[in-house]
């Protein structure tokens, strides 16, 4: 029986996302949802944005914000600290817009 490792475990699973992200804009939607609905932290949301992003691919999301592909990938690590046109226009290529609704 072979045994996978933990590194292609995840490869895997970025593999799956990206082409999912991509093709499907109500999954990606839904998984900001929960990404947003269920985060502790600001980092996560950013994190989320950022996986949507690459799935978009990032030198394109990039050029459509007005940024470099490295400032991108900055803007949303964990440690970022985006600009709102910035989470706006990465939104907008992955085919989805902020809103915003009450909590209970």
């Amino acid at each position: 029986m072979r045994r996978h490792s933990r590194s292609t475990a995840a490869a895997s699973y970025d593999q799956w996302a990206r082409r999912t992200l991509t093709a499907d804009t109500e999954l990606a939607a839904a998984y900001l949802r929960e990404v947003v609905e269920h985060s502790d932290s600001p980092e996560e949301l950013l994190l989320g944005l950022r996986r949507i992003a690459e799935a978009q691919g990032m030198s394109r999301v990039a050029e459509a914000a007005g940024l470099s592909r490295e400032s991108l990938y900055r803007s949303l690590s964990a440690a970022g600290n985006p600009r709102l046109s910035t989470l706006v226009a990465v939104l907008r290529v992955a085919g989805l817009k902020l809103t915003v609704r009450p909590t209970a």
